[in-house]
């Protein structure tokens, strides 16, 4: 029983594939729609830092003439982006539209005419009916994680309208729509760079999709996309390799994954399909690490348990084993015949595995008297579930079939006797995240040939 929990163990850990994806992720248009919302607040931020640097020129102004003016020390207050949507172009990316926007900024003018006459004072500038249009590729990046680029990008700026404050402010007020052209020309020109740098923004965030993570100390998990992302009318797809490996060592196992295809559905923000060979390539690299193959000894035992893996307790069950071997403790190795199997059918995940057992006498000396060998045929159900960021399980035990396949101690009737811990099931196993997400509303569903968590997230 030990090594149905081992295999229950690794029905929950995550990833797969090859040609084909193991896992896949969608964003729908709930979670489109919040990525909006983050990506407005972002660019508002950076819209906030535009720095219009200093300018001076000179007017003709009637009836006062030639008119020279300054204008310093300009810093944006207030920016507001009441208007925005995302459409997604397929095939592409995404537009980012934004409408009526409106910024406002103040600063210091300073201006001289008649040649002797000199002025200052502060102004306001409100800049109103600014728009912002900007098509934005994802694409996948060398390293396999996906990225994004602000492929085109326009801006124009509807009106712009300087008020002058302090001195003969009447007076210059006569002259502003030369200044309200130069300031709106200043900020136009700033507005799509620093929209761009708000995209590429995005790109250190997405980076942290870790397309090569350390499980443990056996396996690590490669989550790199097969091919760049899959964009339609109101959705995005993400195709990741998700397949386990033996650290060190990037073998392929002698199966591939299977196609399948996430259903039509979009109550949540996201929704992650992992394949049963996420899990079956898992099961390949922890049986060539030699992890399904295990040794049992008394120690591993709760010390609660009233059976005791010695040849008294077993002699309870074989007699010949306490008369031959009175008083000695056992040990029993555990070894997987072939790779275990999972399968996933609607609501039921099963794990199917193929064992040997061999019990010993462990002498004084050390050495070990094998007692005999039993073959294991285990069916095992897990029921998963999501926690916290977590994907854990439970496991019960469907079916067992023992049979004495060798006997160094004589004939006996095969009984069963369990051991058996579902503890470290419980414990769970990270889940791929993007920076730092938290899952919330989260359901998870076992399909045919695969698990589908919908969740929705937030980002802090």
């Amino acid at each position: 029983m030990f090594l149905c929990c081992w295999l229950g163990l690794v029905a929950l850990i995550p990833t797969t594939l090859s040609t084909n994806p193991g896992v896949k992720v969608r964003l729908t248009e709930k979670g489109i729609e919040y990525g909006r919302q983050l990506g407005m607040a972002v660019i508002q931020q950076k819209l906030g830092s535009i720095k219009i640097p200093d300018f001076s020129g000179t007017e003709k102004v009637s009836p006062i003439g030639k008119v020279q003016y300054s204008l310093s020390n300009m810093h944006i207050v207030n920016v507001g982006l009441p208007k925005s949507s995302v459409d997604l172009v397929p095939g592409t990316g995404v537009t980012l539209s934004i409408g009526d926007a409106f910024i406002s900024l103040n600063g210091n003018w300073r201006v001289k005419y008649l040649r002797i006459i000199k002025d200052s004072g502060s102004f306001d500038l409100d800049v109103n009916g600014l728009s912002i249009a900007t098509t934005i590729s994802i694409k996948s990046d060398e390293t396999g994680r996906p990225a994004v680029s602000s492929d085109s990008c326009s801006a124009t700026v509807g009106s712009a309208k300087v008020k002058f404050h302090g001195g003969a402010s009447w007076l210059y007020n006569l002259f502003t729509t030369f200044i309200d052209k130069a300031l709106r020309n200043a900020l136009q020109k700033q507005i799509c760079p620093l929209v761009a740098d708000a995209v590429s923004d995005l790109n250190p965030q997405l980076k942290t999709l870790n397309v090569l993570a350390k499980v443990d100390k056996y396996a690590e998990i490669e989550y790199s996309m097969v091919s760049s992302p899959t964009v339609l009318k109101s959705l995005i797809d993400l195709s990741l390799k998700g397949e386990f490996y033996n650290i060190g060592k990037h073998q392929e196992p002698p199966f591939s994954p299977a196609a399948f295809n996430l259903p039509p559905q979009n109550n949540n923000m996201l929704y992650i399909g992992m394949s049963a060979f996420t899990v079956n390539s898992a099961a390949f690299v922890y049986n060539n690490a030699g992890v399904l193959s295990l040794s049992i000894t008394d120690d591993m035992i709760p010390k609660s348990s009233p059976i005791r893996l010695n040849t008294k307790t077993f002699g309870a069950f074989i007699p010949q084993i306490a008369k031959q071997f009175p008083g000695l403790m056992m040990k029993l190795l555990v070894k997987t015949v072939k790779t275990p199997t999972l399968t996933f059918q609607p609501n039921n995940a099963t794990v199917q595995a193929i064992t040997t057992v061999t019990a010993f006498a462990i002498q004084p000396n050390s050495t070990l008297s094998p007692l005999f060998v039993l073959n294991l045929e285990a069916s095992v159900s897990a029921r998963m579930f999501v926690s916290e960021m977590k994907l854990a399980a439970a496991v019960t035990l469907n079916k067992m079939d023992l049979t004495l396949d060798k006997s160094y101690v004589g004939d006996f009737q095969v009984r069963s006797v369990f051991l058996y811990n579902n503890t470290q099931l419980a414990k769970g196993y990270p889940l791929p995240t993007i920076g730092k997400m938290k899952l919330m509303n989260t359901q998870l569903d076992v399909l045919k040939d695969y698990i589908l968590i919908g969740t929705d997230v937030q980002f802090s």
